[in-house]
């Protein structure tokens, strides 16, 4: 690993493991971090799971499956010593990223994955004017109605035909004007 600096903010980082060994390093990392008392670097780690409903000779029968075999996603402050911690434990091959360097996962990422809400803080305010940058309405000038932090989506007044419309857009589709 690189000398540098390094934040003290937590991120998520991907870390690669041995197929099947996913709930072993889980297990194995947290025992590890408690024995070293390290818990100040380490916020999180998981194993993604997905609920699947399979129906064999007509019965129902739910199971969970991994999302992402062969990962395992840890919310950390890198340092040299949680890094060091992570990349010894057996069971895993790696940080996801370039070269020596994890490269943590991007707040988008996070939100699509869904297993952290992320609140996401836009630059516009109800009443300012917006620009729509993509979808039918691209090009179109309007004015923030409402704005739903839950959902990820803006209502912008739109005028159309000499009529105001309200249009609902996702947050990522209007930028605010300058």
């Amino acid at each position: 690993m690189s000398q540098k600096k390094y934040d003290m903010v937590p991120r998520w980082y991907v870390v690669h493991t041995y197929s099947g060994y996913e709930n072993k390093v889980k297990t194995d990392l947290e025992k590890t971090i408690k024995n070293r008392e390290l818990e100040k670097f380490f916020f999180n780690i998981v194993v993604p799971m997905e609920e699947q409903i399979e129906i064999k000779n007509g019965k129902r029968k739910t199971n969970l499956k991994k999302v992402f075999p062969g990962y395992v996603l840890i919310k950390m402050i890198v340092t040299e010593k949680s890094w060091y911690i992570v990349r010894n434990t057996r069971g895993v091959t790696g940080f996801v990223g370039s070269g020596t360097d994890p490269i943590p996962l991007t707040e988008e990422e996070i939100r699509n994955m869904g297993f952290e809400n992320v609140p996401i803080n836009v630059d516009y305010d109800i009443n300012e004017q917006v620009q729509i940058m993509n979808g039918s309405f691209e090009g179109f000038v309007g004015t923030v109605q409402e704005i739903n932090k839950e959902k990820h989506r803006v209502k912008v007044l739109v005028s159309m035909f000499g009529r105001e419309t309200p249009v609902e857009l996702e947050f990522s589709q209007v930028q605010k004007l300058n």
